[in-house]
């Protein structure tokens, strides 16, 4: 698992050439239009105000291993970790640094907001990233490792296997490992071998003796077979160790003077020229069969390698001398997931049932949506109960006429999809918004978009150069006098049952018209690319969403100044944009105090005398990935001193939704969020990031400097509250813990 949206995500594409300002942008009443003057006051802001948003993604997966290391972590959790920091690391290479090394080799302006050069960012970046490497590596040879021993679990080495399970593994490397092996050697008759992104390898230094000609040959570890072989109960061995004690087996009558493992990371990113291409599906497809033969940005090497291979190495791959790194064995530890779900209760988080009845069970989802609004949290709310019960109701409601849904991403078993098809096979108009260009689920979400299509859904692509991200069901349903009322869903995550269980994400369940009336809208927008910019409980991107949450920055602002109650916010994912981070400055400057809580990237500068003296920025990491994007204005309670006319809630609203403070959000993709009116939803959503903004909460703290500091424990040594294992522990699911 990644935690990114795959898993932890990285981030977004380089930034565009040039970022709107803050001062191209609004604050009016009519926020979310952009098309005033910024209320504002205009104090000039220092060019040095931004936090490197890749050395900022770092950090981020340096939180990650700081949890592998905690002795406090269940011992197969901290294992996950550890496979998670190395998928992480992974995603991060194939598509962060490597658009930040095409960009430079093709010669396009690189804006760079935190004011290195390309040049800098990349050595800095390639540097704290092989530094990690190797901290990650020794985590798992000096305390994961021997503490997995210690509990009869063991990683070995082929030298400290008993004789008796080296003749095991010779049988089974004859059996299935040596048939599917292809060794590659180089000469001049056979040039040298493209080695596929990710690849496990072994370099192999041989002799001939008849002739004392010395070879160069390459064995790929095939990625079908199992990343540690089971040799005795818990007692595995790397597969490349297996291999490797074979290769006379594969180079046989030959000398082999030296072996190596080595691993090659390739840019990960699609390019598909949308503007002239009919079959975007098949276009897709094209692209991922290219994809393997894409440039190497990285190459991991066993420490011990000799120079005269590792130099052949990186000449052969041109990969650039500073994202060469060198590591103790094993490699690749993203396979350290299957010994990360070994079924030991003892070595891993306490398992717990989701509540089933945040959706009342006694009634039908309409009937319950037809008396309020119900707001749903995962995975501490089931998903099957709620969302994913709400499709197949609506599948087999004989009244229900209609269902429009967004995929980006579902699982390779999905009910969702089943649910769609049951009711496309029904007769029911069925409309699927797929975003085939999801990172890393492409070939995953082309089968569902023509399996769906068979089934007779109208299945749409979204828009021409721009991902459609937004989480929304829209059900049309008529009712026993004839009328047609819309039952919507608009989410924080994806409609995905596994990630539901591992996501922290919110949904939003309503029969508002209003919201009804916008989601058809937005679906109108998707499907016949009609005009649509203006919405009565929604904001959208990439028209007006940014402007929306700048323009709402601004109110708190003017209310700050105005010497009325004001506050915000923010919960997301990430926070780069610097639009919005200059608006967030500019609020601080006159005494709004701002409270963000963000997984991972940040770019803004909390705690800065005289530019974001009331800002705060906390991180939360743990169990589920905190994935939902909440973002509230005001502080909730009414204004005691209303002008006369003015409605004592103007200042507070809560948002939830789709869309992160990031370019390529706000810029390029189709995202939503969506206004909560019940005031014991938005109670609920601010109570929560008070706990998680709490100095008795465990998280991480970043100050002005861009470091992230961990505070865990309190003044006596006392473990601080975990967020997510009291919202486990809560089996009310309607009341928090109390914030101190």
């Amino acid at each position: 698992m990644s935690l990114s949206e795959t898993g932890i995500v990285p981030g977004d594409s380089p930034a565009p050439e040039t970022a709107p300002s803050a001062t191209d942008l609004t604050s009016t009443e009519e926020g979310d239009r952009g098309t005033a003057r910024n209320g504002q006051s205009r104090v000039e802001l220092p060019p040095d105000r931004y936090l490197d948003r890749e050395e900022s993604w770092v950090l981020f997966n340096q939180r990650v291993l700081e949890l592998a290391e905690d002795d406090e972590v269940p011992l197969l959790e901290r294992v996950r970790f550890l496979a998670i920091f190395a998928s992480n690391l992974d995603e991060f290479f194939m598509v962060r640094v490597a658009g930040l090394m095409r960009r430079m080799a093709a010669g396009f302006p690189v804006n760079i907001p935190s004011g290195y050069t390309p040049a800098e960012l990349l050595q800095r970046t390639l540097t704290k990233c092989g530094a990690l490497s190797s901290r990650h590596a020794a985590v798992f040879t000096e305390l994961i490792r021997p503490e997995l021993a210690r509990h009869d679990i063991e990683v070995l080495r082929w030298k400290e296997l008993t004789g008796g399970e080296r003749a095991e593994l010779a049988e089974l490397f004859r059996s299935q490992v040596y048939p599917v092996l292809t060794p590659l050697v180089v000469d001049p008759a056979h040039p040298f071998p493209f080695i596929s992104g990710l690849s496990l390898n072994l370099a192999v230094a041989l002799t001939d003796p008849a002739t004392g000609l010395r070879l160069f040959a390459r064995v790929k570890v095939p990625p079908s077979l199992p990343r540690f072989l089971n040799v005795n109960r818990y007692r595995y061995v790397p597969i490349e160790d297996v291999i490797a004690a074979h290769l006379n087996q594969l180079f046989g009558g030959m000398d082999i003077d030296e072996h190596y493992f080595f691993r090659v990371t390739r840019v990960r990113e699609l390019e598909v020229d949308e503007d002239v291409t009919e079959n975007l599906l098949q276009a897709m497809e094209r692209e991922l069969v290219k994809r393997r033969f894409e440039p190497a940005v990285r190459l991991e090497v066993e420490q011990d390698m000799s120079s005269d291979v590792l130099r052949r190495l990186a000449r052969e791959l041109s990969v650039e001398e500073n994202a060469v790194y060198r590591l103790p064995g094993p490699l690749d530890l993203t396979g350290l997931n299957a010994i990360a779900d070994l079924p030991i209760p003892e070595l891993r988080f306490a398992q717990f049932i989701p509540n089933a009845k945040a959706v009342p069970t006694d009634t039908s989802i309409f009937r319950a949506l037809d008396e309020r609004d119900i707001l749903v949290h995962h995975p501490y709310d089931s998903f099957t109960t709620t969302v994913q019960r709400m499709v197949e109701e609506a599948a087999a409601d004989p009244r229900v006429l209609a269902i429009k849904q967004t995929l980006y991403r579902t699982s390779g078993q999905s009910p969702i999809v089943d649910a769609l098809i049951d009711a496309a096979e029904a007769g029911k108009q069925v409309v699927v918004v797929v975003e085939i260009k999801a990172r890393f689920d492409e070939r995953a979400n082309i089968a569902w978009a023509r399996k769906l299509e068979e089934a007779g859904c109208h299945v749409v692509y979204g828009f021409v150069g721009m991902k459609t991200h937004a989480k929304l069901m829209l059900i049309v349903r008529q009712e026993p006098d004839g009328t047609l009322r819309r039952y919507c869903h608009i989410g924080t995550g994806n409609y995905h049952p596994t990630t539901a269980r591992l996501y922290e994400d919110f949904g939003l369940l309503t029969a508002d018209h209003r919201v009804g009336e916008d989601v058809t809208d937005l679906f109108n927008h998707l499907t016949g690319y009609s005009r649509k910019s203006g919405y009565r409980r929604l904001l959208v991107a990439p028209e007006a969403l940014r402007a929306g949450i700048v323009g709402r920055i601004g109110r708190q602002a003017a209310r700050s100044r105005a010497g009325k109650p004001a506050k915000i916010v923010f919960k997301c994912n990430s926070l780069v944009d610097e639009v919005v981070i200059d608006a967030l400055y500019r609020a601080s400057l006159v005494g709004v105090p701002i409270d963000i809580w963000v997984r991972g990237m940040c770019a803004l500068k909390p705690g800065v005398p005289g530019l974001s003296d009331n800002i705060r920025v906390r991180s939360v990491l743990g169990r589920f990935l905190e994935h939902s994007r909440i973002y509230a204005f005001g502080t909730g309670a009414p204004d005691p001193s209303p002008q006369p006319g003015e409605d004592p809630d103007a200042g507070n609203e809560v948002w939830l939704g789709s869309a992160d403070m990031m370019h390529r959000n706000l810029d390029r993709r189709v995202e939503s969020l969506v206004r909560v009116a019940d005031q014991a939803h938005c109670t609920r959503l601010r109570e929560l990031m008070a706990l998680g903004m709490d100095d008795g909460t465990s998280s991480w703290w970043l100050d002005g400097g861009g470091t992230w500091t961990r505070h865990a424990r309190d003044d006596a040594g006392a473990p601080l509250l975990d967020v997510q294992e009291s919202l486990i522990m809560d089996k009310t699911r309607g009341r928090l813990p109390d914030v101190k």
